[in-house]
């Protein structure tokens, strides 16, 4: 599936529910790892997975190599949603009005959403049996 863009969506402060809509953001492929998008209380919440079912022993060795530090050094909250069935994360940043500079930080979150993904899943390729040992 291509991805273009993805839509931001306003949760209700009262009810909970999806509003309106802010803006559709143009994107990149890192979109398909995206599950849910939305402002809450004006911080933009993005969770993201692996797009695709794991194994117990991925699950674990994901968890230990995907590098969180990448989102923190740019100024990102990330925190684990570890009630998921495949290894879940949410990003967490202040929602601003100028849609330039929010496009500017969903291009940046999806990308590096993208290149840790794809780095964890190759740094994890051949440690299958460090994963299944005993």
């Amino acid at each position: 599936m291509d991805f273009s863009s993805l839509v931001l969506m306003e949760k209700d402060k009262e009810t909970g529910f999806i509003s309106k809509e802010l803006g559709s953001f143009s994107v990149d492929e890192g979109a398909l790892f995206v599950k849910r998008f939305y402002v809450d209380n004006d911080v933009v919440i993005v969770k993201f997975d692996t797009n695709k079912d794991v194994e117990e022993w991925e699950f674990s060795a994901i968890y230990d190599l995907f590098n969180v530090d990448v989102f923190k050094e740019k100024g990102y909250e990330i925190e684990e949603d570890l009630e998921e069935y495949n290894p879940t994360y949410i990003v967490k940043f202040p929602y601003v009005e100028d849609f330039s500079e929010m496009s500017e930080k969903i291009s940046e979150v999806i990308s590096l959403i993208k290149d840790e993904m794809n780095k964890v899943f190759e740094e994890i390729k051949d440690k299958k049996e460090e994963y299944t040992e005993e």
